[in-house]
């Protein structure tokens, strides 16, 4: 009996860090992420990418994690300085995905806005199917 009780506390223990990391599937996210539009001044809903949130300390990459008018992650964008990428011993390794499974990628240029004043592209890895990109659509 002593050995199948440890044996269950040793699972819990070890799942500990598993149920410790950070719920990110609906807003707000916990952990250190903030809502942008309480960090530089841009509106709380963008169109087509949505309700913002980044741990400031990863600025200006992110990931910003990017949910719909209901408060669910659609997807996770990176937000790399275009001078960063043109430097050859700049590297973005090990890019996350904090919402897990990605349907599909999209890349694009932006000239800069407030918080990532320098110009940058966009790397949107979407969490929902193309067809549901439509969740972050303005309205």
């Amino acid at each position: 009996m002593l050995a199948r009780f440890t044996a269950v506390a040793l699972t819990l223990a070890l799942a500990m860090p598993a149920m410790a990391a950070d719920q990110v599937e609906k807003a707000p996210p916990t952990g250190a992420y903030k809502k942008v539009s309480e960090l530089v001044k841009i509106p709380d809903f963008l169109p087509g990418l949505g309700q913002l949130y980044v741990d400031p300390k990863t600025l200006p990459a992110g990931p910003f994690l990017a949910y719909d008018r209901e408060g669910r992650l659609v997807s996770t964008v990176y937000m790399l300085p275009i001078e960063d990428l043109s430097n050859k011993d700049k590297r973005f390794d090990d890019l996350a995905a904090p919402g897990g499974k990605v349907d599909h990628v999209d890349v694009y240029f932006n000239a800069g806005h407030p918080g990532v004043e320098k110009p940058h592209a966009h790397v949107v890895l979407w969490h929902v199917p193309k067809a549901d990109e439509q969740r972050v659509a303005a309205k």
